[in-house]
């Protein structure tokens, strides 16, 4: 699995092999890639995704305490701009040290900005429902397409991925549907962290969750492998509460 490391204040994932979005993921800026954004800190980047016009969903691993976190926002030409935080909401039973360990834990965060985005922010899942092997899933984030060279990152890709293992309400597998993790596939990696991870509902996208962690193939360390998802099922009450703390709703 991915290794994740504090480093200055950022938890940031290490992959030791391995490509991402990898396998050959193409880039994408509608549909799951329209409402993805990227968060920066002292060491790293990882993905959200906007939820409300001034709200950002990603994982709670991504914002620890101690470092300053800056959104980047591209504009129409590409070029990235920086746009300050207001408020970061981790959820109160984020473990970090479960984190470290691979365990599973509330790895969720909210963050308020200080001023509004201009994407179209992304709709939450309806509360219930259930996961079961084979269902399918698209994972859209700014991750590394090859490992090892961050010059790959910065560019939304999306891949279809499909439930695996023992899916629940604490934890989700996601697997390349063609590689079954067993070979190197399509998969989450360096960067992904906190990417949206949508269905299918009604016909539209909704986001069921975020990207936590990774495996490489047979679970073993990198990317390529495993996609280890924080399902919101057991979070979305609290997503809304922070929401409207902020005083920003989230998106109908």
């Amino acid at each position: 699995m991915i290794r994740i490391a504090i480093v200055l204040g950022c938890v940031c994932a290490l992959a030791s092999s391995g490509t991402a979005m990898v396998g050959g993921a193409p880039p994408t800026s509608e549909g799951a890639g329209r409402a993805v954004i990227m968060l920066t800190g002292s060491h790293g980047f990882c993905s959200g995704v906007a939820v409300g016009r001034e709200l950002v969903l990603t994982a709670a691993h991504c914002v620890l305490p101690g470092a300053d976190y800056k959104l980047v926002e591209f504009d129409g030409a590409g070029q990235p701009a920086l746009k300050d935080l207001a408020v970061i909401a981790r959820h109160p039973d984020f473990d970090v040290n479960a984190a470290l360990r691979h365990r599973v834990t509330a790895d969720v965060a909210l963050v308020k900005l200080a001023a509004p985005l201009k994407v179209v922010p992304a709709v939450l899942a309806p509360a219930g429902g259930s996961v079961a092997v084979g269902d399918r899933f698209v994972v859209a984030g700014y991750g590394v397409a090859v490992h090892g060279d961050g010059k790959t990152g910065g560019t939304v890709r999306a891949a279809t991925l499909v439930a695996t293992g023992q899916p629940g309400t604490l934890q989700i597998r996601l697997a390349d549907p063609d590689t079954k993790g067993e070979r190197p596939g399509l998969g989450a990696c360096t960067g992904d962290s906190g990417a949206p991870v949508y269905r299918d509902v009604g016909g539209a996208l909704a986001v069921i969750g975020v990207v936590s962690w990774t495996s490489g193939p047979a679970l073993s360390e990198g990317c390529g492998g495993l996609t280890g998802v924080t399902p919101l099922a057991r979070y979305r009450a609290w997503l809304v509460e922070q929401a409207g703390k902020m005083g920003s709703p989230l998106a109908p």
